[in-house]
């Protein structure tokens, strides 16, 4: 009777999942949600704020996790399953709706190209986790490329103004370009490798607080300027890398290729199955 109680007990506290990480995916997802309601009801401001405050939850979802050592496989199935919502399907409604809608055919099909590249992306990251060097993301992180379609909605709001003939035309060729880094092989700077318990010099510091205060004084216009400086950031990056490569072989030996890794994971993807 010990015995069978015991094993139960055992088997409830396997099933468990742990509260905090997970809370703050539900607000990750609870913000997509809402995005998606602001967009139905043409609240395009709304959906765009919505979108960065998803943004926020998913930072601090997998940080949290990590200080409290509550990682788990049920966390990171779940934060992809909200990701998708809040930067895949939030984003695609908002440009589609905000701007492409006369478009007819091409607008429906570029909504549904953002959507689909970062349903690869997030699968993507989910296969290659453990296998690829931790400082950087393979690929435009698909948080990144829905924060510059929300800083976007921001900035047009507050000073573009775009018009209804340049409006569709930029949207379209933004929408494109961020599914194509989604699913590149290109590598971004991953804020995850930046320890913050450790110590830095002063002068971080002060730069931290310069871009709080910039982002404070006009959150539209700096919002955009970040989420687009990083988006170019990766493209930037790959040939300085490979400038690295060949200047100090040595220094690049720490991580596979990204082709690489692809391989490796394709070929283990066949054995599992023979």
């Amino acid at each position: 009777m010990k015995t069978r109680f015991a094993r139960g007990e055992a088997t409830a506290k396997h099933r468990g999942v742990y509260l905090l990480p997970n809370l703050f995916t539900t607000g990750n997802l609870l913000s997509g949600f809402y995005a998606v309601i602001a967009v139905f009801d043409a609240d395009y401001v709304s959906a765009a704020i919505a979108i960065l405050v998803a943004t926020v939850f998913d930072s601090l979802d997998g940080r949290v996790a990590r200080l409290t050592k509550t990682t788990s496989k049920f966390g990171v199935e779940y934060d992809s399953l909200a990701d998708l919502v809040s930067f895949g399907v939030a984003p695609g409604l908002l440009i589609y709706s905000w701007a492409l809608t006369n478009y007819g055919r091409i607008g429906w099909v570029a909504a549904f190209l953002f959507v689909a590249c970062g349903a690869l992306r997030l699968a993507r990251f989910n296969v290659q986790v453990g296998t690829v060097d931790g400082r950087y993301f393979v690929g435009l992180p698909i948080p990144a490329a829905a924060g510059l379609i929300a800083s976007t909605v921001l900035l047009d709001d507050h000073i573009l103004r775009l018009g209804a003939e340049m409006k569709p035309l930029l949207i379209v060729v933004m929408t494109y370009v961020l599914a194509f880094l989604m699913v590149s092989n290109i590598r971004y700077w991953s804020p995850k490798g930046l320890a913050m318990r450790d110590r830095r010099p002063f002068q971080m510091l002060v730069a931290a607080v310069l871009v709080v205060m910039l982002v404070t004084a006009a959150p539209q216009v700096m919002l955009f300027a970040l989420f687009a400086l990083y988006a170019a950031s990766g493209i930037v990056l790959r040939p300085l890398l490979a400038v690295q490569r060949k200047v100090f072989p040595s220094s690049a030996g720490g991580a596979p290729p990204i082709e690489d890794v692809d391989e490796d994971l394709h070929d283990r993807e066949v054995r599992s199955h023979l």
